[in-house]
């Protein structure tokens, strides 16, 4: 009996880690698309009411057309004019807007498509001066060997703490910072491979 019920009990767990990982990438995949559809919405309105095409077809059709954007605007600021452009609309204007300069900067590291950002360089640093080690990005070195680095919260990257420690709190890691983004985002979840590059290039002072 108690075989039986350790079958059913270990089947049941075995099922539930197969289906739910499964399960919630299609919810996350289905509320992704209908957050997209209901901000695309006026243009696939106006898509529908101009052709014969139903809805599901008109969404599709401005989702190919937003790609289609932001692969034109993509080659447009590779230029000499449109990167003067965007420079100057970025600087006037978006880095006003509260938390952009931030967001943006999440985002071009989870797309890995910049080397020089802030944010490229990962440590696991000591601010409690104790054993307990949190995840940091190392964002400015300074004369005397101190560091400051931003502690990001998870799973939101774009929100956190910043600290000024000394070096021997401030272990640099050489993992890929878009890694360190996914663990954060993930609360957690893939840090073997930061905890591994901890221990085997700086183990833990006495």
């Amino acid at each position: 009996m108690e075989k039986l019920k350790n079958f059913l009990k270990t089947s049941l767990l075995g099922g539930v880690v197969v289906i739910l990982p499964v399960a919630i990438l299609v919810s996350v995949t289905l509320w992704l698309f209908d957050l997209v559809t209901g901000l695309i919405e006026p243009l696939t309105r106006l898509l529908i009411s101009d052709s014969q095409l139903n809805e599901k077809a008109a969404e599709i059709l401005v989702i190919i057309l937003i790609v289609m954007t932001c692969f034109f605007v993509g080659v447009l600021v590779r230029t000499r004019l449109g990167d003067f452009l965007y420079r100057f609309i970025e600087t006037r204007i978006l880095k006003l807007a509260p938390g952009y300069s931030m967001i943006k900067e999440t985002v071009l590291q989870i797309f890995g498509s910049r080397k020089d950002s802030p944010f490229s360089s990962v440590a696991l640093v000591q601010v409690f001066g104790n054993e307990t080690l949190m995840t940091a990005f190392i964002t400015d070195k300074h004369m005397d060997g101190s560091f400051t680095v931003f502690v990001p919260t998870g799973p939101n990257p774009t929100s956190g703490l910043i600290y000024h420690l000394e070096g021997r709190f401030v272990h640099p890691v050489d993992i890929p910072v878009q890694d360190a983004m996914r663990s954060i985002i993930s609360c957690g979840a893939g840090s073997a491979q930061l905890m591994q590059g901890f221990t085997a290039n700086r183990p833990l002072p006495e």
